[in-house]
């Protein structure tokens, strides 16, 4: 088989090992179940960004059932109700005096987590900017910031925060950072090191085989350096080949030699697109692989039309797979968090084609041991004209950072948020997410 250069690129990008990862030659794994090798050590803390991409309706999620401005803009089917066979979940919160806050029917798993209090939600939360742009939006979260910087800008405004956190946090040649995405997501540019895996259900392998790994060996040779090739090539050729190599051999497979199907403890299932993205990570935590970071995105919250179905759907995903990867990872709960974020809410008032359109606030969830759970945390702004943002929207309430400078500071050891958030100054913003 004849394989060139951009044929070999190809193949390489297609394993989501394209990428320049300093020291991740020396990766050594743990057996699964078996003792870490210290990469991680016992005490190293994991952060997992859920991203839900679109414009999750968050009123839809969790909303005020017994609000009569809430009940007059939207038919039942796209709002919570507080009696009947779909009554949506009592949240028994007091977020807001008098307010019936519930959480959709689908949420029974996550509302166990929540019961148990593990996870604790910041509603009313996004961007200070009034942007109803996903792409403008989406950049700017991912970035850590509220506004384009004007003119020169702010020094250590490029890239993503979660980069910028981890050069912060530095590393010793573990796999810190993971993209369950197709590619590295603008939260993770700037941080080199970060590996795209999608899926490990198949494996970490090269497409192609033994016969393209002959080949990529040769091109790349184990302390040598490939004549043809720029010396920076065929040092990120190798160390991305090295990788691969590694993390597929570390994946327990059976006499055929497929991987095995991954077995949760406590059983459940990862369902869905969201489901297979948890389920790498949790992978990945199990081996003891160096995982300090994790980026998960969940598409699909773009609800225009027909949400009704879409919307349900979704939650179940989502509530399933988040209850199975918890209940998995019991003996990490000490270290583990998982914090979600929306680029924006959708319109209070739904529109003619049985959907919502781009709104404002949105909210935050929050997993994680420490967590002083149980509660509907934030400031709620009521939905009458007048508290509404552009009088049709969720106001925000709370700047998206503040929940994560809570995270980085009580979960992830950061003091100082100054070089993760360059020019952001904390509001009275500590929503006491965590335990004393």
């Amino acid at each position: 088989m004849a394989f060139n250069r951009r044929e070999i690129l190809k193949t390489l990008a297609a394993a989501g090992a394209l990428t320049t990862v300093p020291g991740l030659g020396q990766l050594a794994f743990a057996a699964p179940g078996g003792p870490t090798n210290g990469a991680q050590g016992a005490n190293g803390k994991i952060l997992v960004v859920l991203f839900f991409r679109g414009g999750m309706d968050v009123l839809n999620f969790i909303g005020p059932a017994n609000d009569a401005v809430y009940i007059d803009a939207r038919p039942a089917d796209l709002r919570l109700l507080d009696s009947g066979d779909k009554a949506g979940i009592a949240m028994d919160s007091d977020l807001a005096q008098g307010v019936d806050f519930r959480l959709h029917p689908e949420a029974a798993a996550l509302h166990e987590i929540y019961r148990q209090g593990d996870l604790a939600i910041v509603h009313a939360t996004g961007l200070s900017n009034a942007t109803r742009s996903h792409f403008e939006a989406q950049e700017l979260m991912e970035r850590g910031l509220a506004e384009e910087p004007k003119g020169n800008g702010v020094l250590g405004t490029e890239g993503g925060w979660v980069a910028r956190l981890l050069r912060q946090m530095g590393s010793n040649g573990e796999l810190v950072a993971v993209s369950t995405a197709g590619g590295v997501p603008k939260l993770l540019q700037g941080y080199p090191e970060a590996l795209s895996i999608p899926d490990l259900r198949g494996g970490f392998g090269l497409p192609g085989g033994p016969s393209t790994q002959a080949v990529l060996e040769r091109l790349y040779p184990a302390g040598g350096q490939a004549a043809s090739f720029n010396p920076n090539v065929a040092r990120g050729g190798r160390v991305a080949l090295d990788a691969a190599l590694r993390l597929n051999a570390a994946l327990p497979k059976g006499p055929d030699g497929k991987v095995l199907a991954y077995q949760p403890e406590h059983g459940g299932a990862f369902d869905g697109d969201v489901g297979r993205s948890l389920e790498t990570v949790a992978r990945l935590i199990r081996m003891d692989a160096g995982l300090k970071v994790a980026c998960v995105d969940m598409g699909g919250w773009d609800t225009h039309e027909g949400q009704a179905g879409r919307f349900k759907s979704l939650v179940h995903q989502l509530s399933g797979s988040l209850s199975t990867f918890w209940n998995d990872l019991s003996a990490y709960h000490d270290r583990i968090t998982l914090v979600t974020v929306s680029e924006f809410g959708r319109r209070l008032r739904a529109n003619r084609s049985g959907g919502t359109d781009h709104g404002h606030g949105s909210l935050m969830m929050v997993l994680g041991g420490g967590v002083a759970g149980g509660r509907l945390l934030g400031r709620w702004p009521g939905l009458q004209p007048q508290d509404l943002d552009e009088r049709v929207d969720l106001a925000v309430t709370s700047d998206y950072r503040d929940v994560l400078t809570s995270v980085l500071k009580h979960r992830m050891g950061v003091g100082q948020v100054d070089a993760v958030f360059p020019g952001f100054h904390p509001g009275s913003g500590d929503p006491a997410l965590f335990r004393a």
